[in-house]
């Protein structure tokens, strides 16, 4: 089924456009006029995804986030703005948006950052289901994600919580090819002060910290041209 999106938008000709593509992309689309309107939807309704202006009639974007947030709403939400200041993206982000697009902005740029809250949703929920395994043991490492611990050869390593995520998500795909861009996005989400270059840095520091030989890696593997794989304690 494909997933439902809220638009909060006021301005109507911004609300058909961006109807428009997200109904072109494959997704169902709901629009609300006004904060109050959208926050009463928001709260009440099934949507996978809130976009939400901050610039609205009866109620501002920030309140009706903050006031989702309050009644412990977990859908997310990417705010729309017309302010380029730093610190409304601020304000925005600690009042429990998940992401922040500046007016005006290109239509893909939106379908992009769309997806990928989509992707992190839904892997959300699948780290919070009841069955996902929590301790992991490969060679000589045992990696319990619950207590956040990883031994070596029974000797505890400290590994940062990117790192952490990382590793949870390689021990969950194994075998699997992940191309950098997949593991940017799924580590560290949408950040354009990230780069693929930054995946490389933390491997590089799994490897030094899980690998007897760093420079001829056993877990995590290099596929050349294509990104990394975990091939377990046989790599």
């Amino acid at each position: 089924m494909s997933k439902r999106i809220l638009l909060v938008e006021d301005e109507a000709a911004v609300a058909l456009t961006i109807e428009d593509r997200l109904v072109a992309e494959g997704y169902r689309v709901d629009v609300a006029r006004d904060g109050e309107a959208g926050l009463s939807r928001a709260a009440t309704e099934p949507f996978d995804l809130v976009v939400l202006d901050v610039m609205l009639p009866k109620k501002n974007g920030f309140d009706v986030c903050r006031e989702l947030r309050a009644q412990q709403a977990r859908t997310p939400v990417l705010m729309l703005t017309a302010r380029g200041q730093i610190e409304d993206k601020v304000v925005g982000l600690k009042l429990g948006a998940d992401d922040y697009l500046v007016k005006p902005f290109h239509m893909s740029e939106l379908v992009a950052r769309v997806e990928a809250l989509l992707r992190r949703s839904a892997r959300g929920a699948e780290a919070a289901a009841p069955a996902a395994a929590s301790v992991f043991t490969f060679g000589a490492v045992r990696v319990d994600f619950r207590k956040a611990e990883v031994h070596v050869d029974g000797r505890l390593v400290d590994l940062s919580a990117k790192e952490l995520q990382l590793l949870r998500y390689f021990l969950e795909h194994p075998g699997a090819t992940l191309s950098r861009n997949e593991l940017l996005d799924a580590v560290w989400g949408w950040n354009v002060m990230s780069s693929t270059r930054t995946v490389d840095v933390h491997v590089a520091g799994l490897r030094r910290k899980l690998e007897r030989d760093p420079r001829e890696p056993r877990y995590i593997v290099t596929v050349h041209g294509l990104g990394y794989k975990f091939a377990g304690a046989d790599g």
